[in-house]
């Protein structure tokens, strides 16, 4: 056993790097816990700068040859990690560096772009949609919450690593997208048009907001189509990572039928 007291050095900026995205920047480290997201991290090239383990916990096993690997006592182990059930693995990688550059769109590029999202399990949830849906990148704009937020990466089971995404300026995002020739689509509701009404098969932007305030003037003012989906009820709004996927499968269900 590497490790088995909780107050190694090791284990508190462990714990830090979980807690606190200033440590996470600085540090230009991230955290990654469970056995399904650090194999899918593993599938898409990432290799943890260090590799821990509480023998305990772990009933399946994973190997990361040019890793440092710790093993820890399950005390230890639950100190670091964030989750209710833990299954025995943590890994701790090097921040991955995206920029706009380094997007490989296809010919009708299909883009999520989420504006200042602020809880972890929405930005999550929204790159498993992404994921899940062939989504060609996810632009996340002026975020309240840092992608590589445990919980973040946790919600998107591991998506955040196969799903290009990259954190970037409205505006910059903006030119981005017009300098490629694609139209942006804003969801509100106070849009007369329906999102089943309107032509999704070409490049396309879907752009979405917080769901307290919506999306901002800049992209309101932007966008070359606004949409909104029905709604029957009392409630005014959609949480946004349904509103998201609404939109997105949307896009997929037209772009399946020219195919056919």
């Amino acid at each position: 056993m590497d490790i088995t007291s909780l107050q190694n050095p090791r284990v508190k900026h462990f714990v830090k790097l979980r807690e606190d995205k200033k440590q996470r920047q600085r540090d230009g480290l991230i955290l990654v816990e469970g056995f399904d997201e650090l194999t899918l991290a593993q599938e898409c090239g990432l290799t943890p700068q260090t590799l821990l383990t509480a023998p305990e916990l772990a009933s399946r096993t994973l190997n990361f040859p040019n890793s440092e690997t710790l093993t820890v006592s399950r005390a230890v182990f639950e100190k670091i990690s964030y989750r209710d059930n833990p299954d025995g693995w943590i890994g701790i990688f090097p921040t991955p560096n995206r920029n706009l550059q380094d997007l490989n769109l296809r010919a009708h590029p299909l883009i999520l772009v989420t504006e200042s999202v602020e809880k972890p399990g929405n930005l999550g949830a929204i790159l498993r949609t992404a994921d899940a849906a062939g989504v060609d990148a996810v632009l996340v704009c002026d975020p309240r919450v840092d992608v590589w937020n445990p919980n973040v990466i946790r919600a998107s089971r591991g998506a955040v690593f196969s799903m290009p995404t990259v954190e970037v300026k409205s505006s910059e995002a903006l030119n981005w997208l017009k300098t490629r020739g694609m139209r942006v689509l804003a969801a509100t509701p106070s849009a007369e048009t329906l999102h089943t009404s309107v032509d999704m098969t070409g490049p396309l932007a879907i752009v979405v907001g917080t769901e307290d305030e919506g999306l901002t003037d800049f992209w309101m003012q932007n966008a070359d189509i606004q949409v909104r989906i029905p709604m029957e009820g009392k409630v005014n709004s959609l949480n946004v990572s349904i509103s998201a996927a609404l939109l997105t499968y949307e896009s997929v269900r037209q772009r399946q039928e020219i195919k056919t």
